[in-house]
């Protein structure tokens, strides 16, 4: 005898059902893998990726989806990233352009003038974002404008709080620091510098601009951190350097003469500036 056809059509449309929902699962978890996969591509091109190769990805994928944000955003850093900041800027307008453009895009928009030369164009776009807006890169643009237009107290403040912001404020420190040092604060620029290198010993700008600090106050004398001997020696002939504009002479040709010997290679721009020095002594 035949079992009964219901029961049989009945387990059938659930092993049916089964089967579309874990098809609709493995779908959902497939297009989830896959747009992990590319978020994880664009933020490795943007970080650690050459360049000119990010800037090439970014317009392909940007061709073939043309309405998604982020790779618009992926080819306007890209851009600016390889040194095409006017190219960038043109990226980064059309993207303010849209209607799901962030407070963050204009800011980026300023951050591609400035390296463009159009500062009065990157204020305009900061004025435009609101002051609820708080973030590391505002604040430091905010810091860079302030420092342009001399506006010494407003810029201090901006700095400080990027600094604040971030977990890596070494840069920022670093830029802080050499506008204390343009303004003629030489110790505050000492005191800015060797924080910065305190949190990243390796920049080697700070350890550069911290011998500049150093030598204004005519302290002639190295700092102690961690440098090699090819360091050394280019640290030894900024010092010289600023011993001369500032007519230590006697100062300056010893120094110099202490960046050639330290140098474990040819360092020609110290021995021409030891050339010259003599060569004018002597005549």
């Amino acid at each position: 005898m035949r079992p009964p056809l219901a029961p049989a059509l009945g387990l059938a449309a659930i092993m049916l059902t089964a089967c579309a929902t874990r098809d609709a699962e493995a779908t959902r978890a497939l297009q989830s893998l896959e747009a992990i996969d590319d978020a994880n591509l664009t933020q490795l091109m943007l970080d650690a990726g050459d360049p000119a190769e990010a800037v090439a990805h970014f317009r392909r994928a940007h061709e073939a989806q043309p309405d998604r944000l982020d790779l618009h955003r992926g080819l306007a850093r890209s851009l600016v990233r390889s040194g095409r900041p006017t190219e960038g800027t043109a990226q980064w307008r059309r993207i303010v352009e849209r209607p799901d453009a962030t407070d963050d895009d204009r800011v980026a928009l300023a951050d591609a003038l400035m390296r463009s030369g159009d500062w009065q164009a990157a204020a305009a776009e900061l004025d435009r974002v609101p002051p609820t807006v708080e973030t590391f890169d505002r604040y430091r643009l905010e810091a860079m404008v302030a420092d342009a237009r001399q506006q010494w107290d407003r810029a201090d403040s901006f700095y400080e709080s990027a600094a604040g912001l971030t977990t890596r404020p070494a840069a920022v420190l670093n830029n802080w620091g050499f506008s204390k040092l343009k303004r003629g604060d030489a110790p505050g620029a000492e005191r800015l510098f060797a924080e910065a290198l305190r949190h990243d010993p390796g920049l080697f700008a700070a350890m550069n601009n911290l011998a500049m600090a150093r030598g204004a106050q005519r302290n002639y004398t190295l700092p102690l951190i961690p440098m090699d001997q090819t360091q050394r020696a280019q640290l030894l002939h900024t010092l010289a350097i600023t011993a001369l504009r500032q007519d230590d002479i006697a100062t300056a040709r010893s120094l110099l003469q202490e960046a050639v010997d330290t140098h474990p290679q040819h360092f020609d721009v110290a021995v021409r500036a030891l050339r010259a020095l003599d060569t004018e002594a002597s005549g």
